[in-house]
Formats: C-alpha cells, sequence, structure tokens
C-alpha cells in the first residue's frame, strides 16, 4: 500500500499544478477575447479612417481643382474646367484628372492631347508647384526646374504661362528656373534675369547674360 502522506503531497502538488492551469487558461482566454474584440473594430477603424482621410484630402483637391481651372482658363482664354474623378482601390484613394469643355457640350477632353499638349503643360507646372508648396522648408530648397515646360504652348500664349507661374512663385516664396527654346522677347515681362546659351563650334556652346 502506498503511503498515505506521500500520496496527499502528490496530490496538493497536483491540485496546485491545476489551479495555475485553470488560471493561465483564464488569462489566455481573456486576453483572447480582447484580441478578438479588436480585430472586429478594424474593419470600421480601417473605413472610418478611409473616410476621414478622403474627406481630409478632398478639400484639398477642390482647392487644386480651383487653381487649376483658373490657369487654365487664364492661359488658354477658354471655357474649361479641371475636374478629379476620385475612387477608392485596395484600400486606396486613386485621383484622375480630366479636362471638362464646358463650351462643347461639357465634353471631356484627353490632358495628354488637349489643344496639342498645352493643357498637359500647364497642369503639369501647376501640380508641381502645389506638390512643392507642400513640402517642408526646413527639408526642401524652395526650387523647381521647369525644362521645355512650354513646349506644346503657343508662342502668343507663353508670356501668359509665364506671367502666371512668375506671380505664383513669388506668392509661394519659389524660385524658377526655366529652360526654353521660345524667343527671349517671350520672357522679358516676367523673368528676373534671361541666359541665353547658343551653341559654338569651338566651344560647343557660349552663354551670354540678357537681362
Amino acid at each position: 500500500m502506498p503511503d498515505p502522506t506521500e500520496v496527499r503531497r502528490r496530490l496538493d502538488r497536483l491540485s496546485a499544478l491545476a489551479e495555475a492551469a485553470h488560471a493561465e487558461h483564464g488569462r489566455v482566454r481573456d486576453e483572447l477575447a480582447g484580441v478578438r474584440d479588436f480585430l472586429a473594430l478594424a474593419p470600421r477603424a480601417r473605413d472610418t479612417l478611409e473616410e476621414l482621410s478622403t474627406a481630409l484630402f478632398g478639400q484639398v483637391l477642390d482647392e487644386v481643382e480651383l487653381n487649376l481651372t483658373h490657369a487654365v482658363r487664364e492661359i488658354l482664354g477658354q471655357d474649361r474646367v479641371v475636374a478629379t474623378r476620385r475612387e477608392v482601390r485596395n484600400n486606396r484613394l486613386q485621383i484622375r484628372f480630366e479636362i471638362h469643355n464646358q463650351g462643347d457640350g461639357d465634353r471631356v477632353e484627353d490632358i495628354l492631347s488637349g489643344q496639342g499638349g498645352s493643357v498637359c503643360n500647364i497642369l503639369s507646372v501647376g501640380l508641381r508647384l502645389i506638390a512643392l508648396s507642400q513640402l517642408a522648408p526646413e527639408a526642401h530648397r524652395p526650387f523647381l526646374v521647369l525644362d521645355e515646360q512650354d513646349c506644346w504652348i503657343r508662342p502668343a500664349l507663353v508670356p501668359k504661362l509665364m506671367k502666371l507661374i512668375a506671380e505664383i512663385a513669388d506668392r509661394l516664396g519659389l524660385q524658377l528656373l526655366v529652360i526654353s527654346h521660345h524667343p527671349i522677347d517671350l520672357f522679358s515681362d516676367t523673368a528676373h534675369r534671361i541666359l541665353e546659351l547658343r551653341p559654338d563650334r569651338e566651344h560647343g556652346a557660349t552663354l551670354r547674360r540678357v537681362k
């Protein structure tokens, strides 16, 4: 017969282990319930954050639309409206820009080919200026290079484009370097400094300060 004292000791140890295991089981069960509750809230929290970010970014886009519409109308002198089509795909906000020609039954134009590419030129400049103005000034220099950004703009419209760009740059405190193949006199009223670069057979190129 086993010693009753030893059996009682083993029973006490097993009872203590059972109580500890029961307590651990309860702790893990409560923790699991908390995780499940959190996971149940995650989709709603994600949807709420998406709605807030979309609404906040939507306000920015509304202002972008107004500014770009003003630029297109000011330069081209036509009744066009810049609009954005916004939709959420794969949990991301996607934006597509459109041009509405209100003078032609509100026809939607292709931005890349509208007005022979001049619409794309104008929107590209506007979006770059807007993007640069949103950067932290302590981490980014307020400097932008526009390389032949007027290539599809008719010469008669180039002064309007440059005038608007200069006004925006002055207002935002940006420095611009504009490279163009258009005649120099189209920039004489807006550029603070004009440098002419000409090909040279001996030196490759010569640089002359015009203004």
